[in-house]
């Protein structure tokens, strides 16, 4: 049997239990930030205390603060539950892409 033989299943758990995993959440944070800046989670943050659609008018004002904050406040729940949607999906498959061989195995060899 040739040395490097040996080498193929090493290579192969590093890949599968450290590489691949850590591309995977690399990819799932560049997914999450554009996600983030999809929903404009940021932007809502930024703005949550200035009035609605710059509304600067005497007698409006605290008006166009509340209203914008109760809208915000909204729509950043709804940024959230989103977001928190996709982290959690995310998590499931990294945790079953890293379980698979294992589930492989235990049915190959039970």
């Amino acid at each position: 049997m040739p040395a490097f033989a040996v080498w193929i299943p090493i290579q192969f758990f590093l890949f599968w239990f450290i590489e691949a995993p850590k591309g995977l959440i690399l990819y799932f944070v560049s997914l999450n930030k554009a996600v983030s800046k999809l929903l404009s989670l940021g932007l809502f943050l930024g703005t949550f205390f200035k009035p609605l659609k710059n509304e600067y008018r005497s007698g409006l004002v605290g008006f166009s603060i509340l209203m914008g904050v109760v809208v915000k406040s909204i729509l950043i729940t709804a940024d959230l539950l989103i977001l928190l949607s996709f982290v959690a999906i995310e998590a499931v498959f990294v945790i079953l892409f890293i379980g698979f061989p294992i589930v492989l195995i235990r049915m190959l060899f039970p």
